[in-house]
């Protein structure tokens, strides 16, 4: 935490600039602690975490490399570090607030002589220090499958002809917290039928039925981070055409994989994947992105898509999961999260993907 303080500070312009972290996700990425609201005040010099009362005693106890500071007013509270700093601009986090919190921001801090920068370079310092992950980060992303996995694994025995999908979704959850997540990464999709042609189905009350796709788009939250995992499986068994489109797209998914590796373009994955699908007459049924990034955020950078142009480097996480689906039919997607080396990639998924009838 206190390495990736020091990584802002040394962005700063001069002794007269400060970063205004407001966001709750990067909020945590700076300091180790969780609330709801609150800021980090970056300066040359110092870091300040500041919360109101309900967060003061633990955050005292918790965060180290930064001074905390509990306020009853919070403009305020940062007026008289701005004061005692001599801090005459500040740049904030542009892409997490609205038009009229920037407004108020502009309008309260001009009052004691503290301009709003209208930079977003404070987005693009923070974008770029989460895109490459830390020890820490891949551990706690790799626990995140794991639970997962264990989690996908057991409720497969529980998917049987008359089984909803919303049922499925709250006993997939349930055994995610009994396995140590703190929640889900997204609203779980378990879908069934012709609902898997729908890219992000919601599950509701329809019935797993004999001869039907079954599509699991899941993860688990574990100390901040998120996994994320799609696998298709078919009940009882598949048809001819169903395992024609779903080893179609195994093979973009498998072939988009060889692709990752440090210092590689991240259109470029999506586009060996987008290929294989258009080269046997199923490219107007990929409609979405080939990936993203993953960590503290679900979706996060970079972009693994036809316009992406992040160059992939070492330790940065994103998913690969192309997709085929066929209106009011069915639809397959496989999706892993690997991390990105040198070499190739690291698969954090350790599941089969053959298609499997259960």
């Amino acid at each position: 935490m206190k390495e990736r303080i020091e990584k802002l500070q040394k962005n700063l312009k001069n002794s007269t600039q400060g970063f205004l972290i407001t966001s709750n996700t990067n909020r945590y990425y700076f300091t180790g602690f969780n609330s709801s609201a609150g800021c980090v005040l970056v300066t040359e010099r110092n870091a300040y975490l500041l919360v109101d009362f309900r967060y003061g005693e633990a955050a005292e106890k918790s965060v180290k490399h930064c001074k905390v500071v509990v306020f009853k007013r919070l403009y305020e509270s940062i007026q008289e570090i701005c004061s005692k700093e001599n801090i005459k601009e500040l740049l904030i986090e542009r892409e997490s607030v609205t038009v009229a919190q920037a407004e108020n921001y502009k309008n309260a801090f001009a009052k004691f002589g503290t301009a709003i920068s209208d930079s977003s370079m404070l987005d693009t310092l923070i974008g770029n220090l989460r895109l490459v992950k830390s020890a820490d980060e891949i551990k706690f992303i790799a626990e995140a499958q794991k639970i997962t996995e264990e989690a996908y694994t057991e409720v497969l025995n529980y998917v049987k002809p008359g089984v909803t999908e919303a049922q499925i979704a709250l006993e997939l959850e349930y055994l995610m917290r009994k396995k140590g997540a703190e929640g889900v990464s997204f609203s779980l999709i378990t879908i069934t039928g012709a609902n898997t042609s729908l890219p992000h189905g919601v599950p509701g009350d329809n019935p797993v039925k004999e001869g039907d796709f079954f599509l699991s788009d899941i993860g688990a939250l574990y100390n901040g981070y998120h996994s994320d995992m799609t696998r298709t499986v078919a009940v009882h068994h598949a048809t001819d055409e169903m395992e024609k489109i779903y080893n179609i797209v195994l093979q973009a998914q498998l072939t988009a994989l060889k692709k990752v590796k440090s210092g590689v373009k991240t259109c470029s994955v999506d586009k060996t994947a987008r290929d294989i699908i258009s080269s046997e007459g199923y490219g107007e049924y990929f409609g979405h992105s080939t990936g993203h990034g993953v960590g503290l955020d679900i979706h996060e950078q970079p972009n693994v898509s036809v316009s992406g142009e992040t160059i992939l480097s070492n330790n940065m996480v994103i998913t690969v999961e192309p997709g085929i689906y066929l209106p009011n039919k069915f639809g397959v997607r496989i999706e892993d999260m690997v991390l990105v080396t040198n070499d190739g990639c690291h698969n954090f998924a350790a599941l089969s993907k053959e298609l499997i009838v259960i």
